[in-house]
């Protein structure tokens, strides 16, 4: 039996997959807390959903699958539930329940015991496992099997009927049959001499003509544990261990990380124009948060304290690769798919920045701009109580610029959105947290007036450098207003001339988008974010935790107008002498 190279395997014959299943049915089968199961969703396009009890609830998290264009040695799709990705559905569960790894951060949910479906689904290598309906459900022809072979078929709870012919035997209600090389899980607790016998068969010794195999060695050996034998489960084998021998831990390789993934360039004489079917989000679909709840208040204070330990705790050339993952991901520059490349026409979110149905993504960047300038402004503002704590954060948002510059990080998008906090007028009029900070960190203000203020301002003049090999991603913002309607804040005499030279950087960004790619993948090769804090910098969770889940729902420029009037009162209530806002 050929085994797929695809990544995506036959899980029909995976004993914890349930196929087509409604949430009320797996609902049913979870009975204690660690119980779990895999379903394909109806409501979710056949998507592969974990049913899991915990602490009494019955949760479901769906596994997002990526397409990935096709490669020889390389999976078809990845399959992802929260930050990791893994080759196929089987490695995913496999980590996660011998790890003992939590389904997500937010729950802290752990699978640990998987519910097997009453009737194993039997279908062939060839047939999709995630379909809606179970019409293409084939049933198996009964194999003879022999009873010569080293694996006997007692050995794993099968009977033969006397009622049946020779070479017949059925499957009780105790135990699953086994197809392919998959093993039998038991429901009841099995030696440890057994199970190391049922793992010891295989496909080819099923059948009579085939020549015996070598032992199959499982993905990860245990020792043997003191007390009464646990129930076994596939997921996580147990053989006994030679007297005096180590035991020895085999982890599975990590997955390739998207972000490092290389693109593959089309060749120029198969390129053709594909008409965009529909405006495109890169904005990571909603997961469970692992910082906020399902509902939560706007500027919680146990939230803001964390977040505050969560930066203090990161250096601010970390920070700044970690905003970089983000925005590349917001603006469309890595982790493209192919279904998105369909839909837009284009290969990238540069280039469909600046075409007529890249609407929704300029929309989106610009909200991202504005949370991420408000959230800087309001770490500073924040700080009620001495004067150097605010310095202090002064001096982390400059450093952070400074660690966003091109030759470092080389995201201007995200230095712009910082940049933003520190000239905000809020920000800006608090005389004495200024000169606390030219006296306390001298350097970080000096970097502050001779660099990052002239840097900014040429490149929101369309003057600043733009070379993809010290730039990752590109100033767009000023073509991303000009698009959207939006007014320069400049002369008349010179606004003509902004706006020639932001629609050339604009244009020079769309034909320089693969160098971009690569320059940013470079930058971000072997980086581990940490979860936390990259789900700290993503447009979805400022806005939740700006607003709040309810005022996030409201138009954007209400929600900007109302925090604008907070960020002013607190402004004058830290230094009520400072010269007052406009």
């Amino acid at each position: 039996m050929q085994v797929p190279q695809d990544g995506e395997e036959d899980l029909a014959c995976q004993p914890w997959y349930h196929g087509p299943l409604s949430r009320q049915k797996a609902e049913a089968l979870l009975l204690e807390d660690g119980d779990f199961l895999v379903r394909a969703s109806r409501s979710r396009g056949g998507h592969p959903v974990i049913s899991c009890r915990w602490q009494g609830s019955a949760l479901h998290f769906e596994v997002l699958r990526v397409a990935l264009r096709p490669r020889p040695g390389r999976p078809a799709a990845l399959f992802q539930l929260e930050d990791e990705r893994f080759s196929s559905m089987s490695a995913l569960v496999h980590s996660y329940v011998a790890s003992g790894r939590p389904l997500s951060q937010a729950t802290g949910a752990v699978a640990s015991r998987p519910v097997a479906q009453p009737s194993c689904l039997r279908r062939s290598f060839s047939e999709d496992a995630l379909v809606d309906s179970t019409d293409g459900i084939k049933h198996l022809r009964t194999r003879k099997r022999s009873t010569s072979q080293p694996t006997d078929l007692e050995h794993s709870g099968r009977s033969k009927d006397p009622s049946e012919g020779p070479g017949a035997s059925t499957v009780p209600g105790s135990a699953l049959l086994r197809i392919g090389s998959d093993s039998v899980l038991l429901k009841t607790p099995a030696p440890l001499g057994k199970t190391a016998d049922i793992l010891r068969g295989s496909d080819g010794q099923l059948h009579a003509k085939a020549p015996t195999k070598p032992l199959r060695a499982p993905s990860l050996v245990l020792g043997e544990a003191s007390g009464p034998p646990p129930t076994y489960c596939e997921l996580v084998p147990r053989v006994p261990r030679a007297q005096g021998a180590t035991p020895v831990h085999s982890c599975p390789e990590p997955e390739a990380r998207w972000w490092e993934a290389e693109e593959e360039e089309e060749k120029e004489e198969d390129r053709c124009f594909v008409r965009p079917q529909a405006e495109v989000s890169f904005c990571p679909p909603d997961h469970p948060s692992c910082l906020l709840g399902c509902q939560n208040r706007p500027l919680d204070p146990q939230i803001l304290h964390k977040l505050r330990g969560l930066f203090l705790e990161h250096h601010p050339g970390g920070t700044a690769l970690h905003l970089l993952l983000v925005d590349c991901q917001a603006a469309g520059l890595l982790g493209v798919t192919r279904e998105q490349r369909s839909a837009m026409g284009v290969a990238s979110g540069l280039e469909l920045l600046i075409l007529p149905h890249g609407h929704r993504l300029r929309l989106e960047l610009l909200e991202r701009l504005e949370a991420l300038a408000l959230a800087g402004a309001l770490a500073v503002l924040g700080c009620s109580g001495p004067l150097e704590e605010r310095a202090a954060a002064l001096r982390g948002l400059v450093e952070l610029a400074l660690a966003l510059r091109p030759g470092a990080a080389g995201d201007l998008l995200g230095l712009a959105a910082v940049m933003g906090a520190l000239l905000m007028p809020q920000v800006s009029r608090l005389e004495r947290t200024w000169r606390q900070l030219r006296r306390s960190h001298t350097e970080a203000a000096l970097a502050f007036e001779q660099e990052l203020k002239p840097l900014m301002r040429a490149l929101d003049e369309g003057s600043g450098p733009c070379d993809p090999g010290a730039v990752a991603l590109p100033h767009v913002a000023p073509a991303m207003r000009l698009l959207e309607g939006e007014d320069l804040a400049a002369p008349p005499a010179e606004s003509c001339g902004l706006l020639l030279r932001a629609l050339h950087r604009a244009r020079l960004a769309a034909r320089d988008a693969p160098q971009y790619r690569r320059a940013a993948a470079q930058r971000l090769r072997g980086f581990q974010p940490h979860p936390e804090l990259r789900e700290a910098l993503t447009t979805g969770f400022l806005r939740r935790l700006l607003w709040g889940s309810r005022g996030a729902q409201a138009p954007r420029a209400q929600r900007v107008e109302k925090f604008q009037r907070v960020l002013s009162v607190l402004s004058q209530r830290l230094e009520p002498d400072s010269p007052s806002l406009p």
